[in-house]
């Protein structure tokens, strides 16, 4: 330590004291200062950065928004005109049906004047039929009777169509058109007796008494049963091949004889 006495020399050491004493405040406020200016820069940094953050999920939220809404809009747009071209399919349909439902309205129309004709000539048919079976040689008589009976029931019904009437009646033809060309033997009546019988189409109708005593056949001229028992063994065999009991072979059997006039 320096110990000056002279009055000058304390006056300077002194204004050199302050003086640096000053610059040493001075010195020491200098960087605080700067600290702060720094710390404010990188807040605002930090506070720009984060807002370009936000902005940039914000931009990002909308431009995903915009995406979404315009698939959506195509999506519309698609259906649309998938909706268009279905539209314009139905209407096409619509058309047709309407023209095929004219079509029946048409066809129904000519189906009631048609059943005007129709209904008349089944009836004559049927009729025609009865009178056929009635004069026919009289095999299977109640099963034929029942089926006129029958087709006579249904032309009265008001539920039964015009074609199936019509088919119905066509079916009994074409059973007695049958009856022409088949072989066959059954069970039935002469008088108060029972009998075997055998028709071999429409050419023959034969009997026999199931103890073999009678033999007979029908007679187309006299319209009645004649018992003939010289036929008593033919109708034996023959009954045998109709019941399939024998194998086929010609058979015996009377035939009606035509005159001139037929």
């Amino acid at each position: 330590m320096f110990n000056f006495k002279s009055a000058g020399v304390t006056t300077t050491i002194c204004a050199f004291t302050c003086a640096l004493a000053f610059h040493l405040s001075t010195a020491s406020a200098e960087p605080a200062e700067a600290t702060d200016k720094v710390g404010a820069t990188i807040s605002e940094q930090t506070k720009a950065e984060q807002d370009g953050k936000s902005s940039q999920k914000r931009i990002n939220t909308m431009d995903d928004e915009a995406t979404s809404m315009e698939s959506q809009y195509r999506a519309a747009l698609a259906e649309t005109t998938s909706l268009k071209a279905y539209n314009d399919q139905l209407a096409v349909q619509a058309k047709s049906q309407a023209d095929e439902l004219d079509g029946l309205n048409k066809q129904l129309a000519q189906i009631d004047a048609t059943s005007h004709d129709v209904l008349p000539l089944l009836t004559d048919m049927l009729g025609t039929l009865e009178q056929f079976v009635k004069l026919d040689v009289p095999f299977l008589p109640e099963e034929r009777a029942k089926r006129i009976a029958g087709l006579k029931e249904m032309m009265a019904r008001a539920d039964v169509s015009i074609s199936e009437k019509f088919r119905r009646i066509v079916e009994a033809y074409q059973i007695e058109m049958e009856y022409g060309r088949t072989l066959e033997a059954y069970q039935g009546k002469v008088g108060d007796k029972t009998v075997d019988f055998m028709r071999a189409g429409r050419v023959a109708l034969m009997y026999q008494t199931l103890d073999g005593k009678e033999t007979g056949y029908w007679d187309a001229d006299s319209k009645s049963w004649k018992a003939d028992n010289s036929y008593g063994q033919d109708i034996k065999t023959d009954l045998k091949i109709a019941k399939k009991q024998a194998a086929p072979d010609f058979l015996t059997v009377p035939l009606h004889a035509p005159t001139e006039a037929q």
